[in-house]
């Protein structure tokens, strides 16, 4: 499969045509440029193969249920969408992604969940109700700023937080802990969402993190149920299972995880790919016209 690169190039071009002499031609090269574009589309969409029913993730302590109305890609066709179709950076503990049935990789009138998983240990949860939210998102906007460094170091977009979208809430009953976070990529003028659902276990955490755009904040709650209730530690490793005798317990709270300390190698997620296509598109049409 070719890199996400190649759609980098294709804006390039597009933005140099601007200043060519003969606008047909620009326009005819541009179209043709899309028309690749879009068998690049079709070529990923059939390629990627997806499982319904019961799986069990690659760490081999949780399954997730794949209800009716999703899909489940696997962890390898994952790892090729998060980091070269959507340009983000290595996640570390990646155990696959959830799909709603309609959508794939590049629908942008959709969401998808990256399902990851962190062996940290037990994390207590004695601070959950207690945390500030507004004042740990001042720090917490103030630590992104190292990882943007990071991102752009990599070459990769800056991601910068706006805010909560949705503010944490800890369902101590089921020892889930989901909140959404707002963030800016780069110069792109619709922000993004990231809805993070934490499940805890008894050797550590099952997190599923879901990347869509800010607009589709309410599509994306109505289903966390749905998500909530497919994802379960096995037997043995449930948060109830946890032995002090044995079992090492994690250097960080539910705070430390809201905050992203634990999780900051993950980071933040973003469909970038989808911006520069728009761009693309527009400046497609804009010749068009012509």
């Amino acid at each position: 499969m070719k890199k996400i690169s190649l759609l980098f190039i294709m804006l390039f071009a597009a933005c140099s045509f601007l200043f060519a002499k003969n606008d047909t031609d620009s326009a005819k090269l541009l179209e043709q440029q899309i028309k690749e574009y879009a068998k690049l589309m079709d070529s990923v969409n059939k390629a990627l193969k997806y499982e319904t029913g019961k799986v069990l993730l690659p760490a081999g302590i949780a399954s997730m249920n794949i209800v009716k109305g999703f899909k489940y890609l696997n962890k390898e066709q994952s790892t090729y969408v998060v980091e070269e179709l959507w340009g983000n950076l290595p996640q570390e503990g990646l155990q696959g992604m959830l799909f709603p049935q309609d959508s794939d990789p590049f629908a942008d009138s959709s969401y998808a969940y990256i399902i990851s998983y962190n062996p940290m240990g037990f994390v207590k949860d004695k601070d959950a109700k207690t945390i500030d939210y507004d004042d740990l998102m001042k720090g917490m906007k103030k630590d992104d700023e190292e990882e943007n460094k990071q991102r752009v170091a990599a070459g990769l977009s800056s991601l910068n937080m706006v805010g909560w979208a949705a503010k944490p809430f800890y369902d101590e009953q089921k020892k889930v802990m989901h909140w959404a976070l707002e963030l800016k990529a780069g110069d792109v003028d619709e922000n993004t969402l990231n809805y993070k659902i934490i499940m805890l276990g008894r050797k550590g955490v099952l997190t599923l993190n879901a990347i869509a755009s800010i607009s589709q904040l309410n599509k994306v709650k109505a289903d966390v149920d749905k998500v909530l209730n497919a994802a379960q530690f096995s037997e043995g490793n449930q948060y109830k299972d946890f032995d002090s005798k044995v079992d090492d317990v994690a250097a960080w709270t539910v705070g430390g995880l809201v905050a992203g300390k634990v999780l900051a190698k993950v980071g933040f997620l973003a469909k970038f790919w989808k911006f520069i296509m728009i761009g693309i598109v527009a400046l497609g049409g804009w010749f068009i016209k012509l």
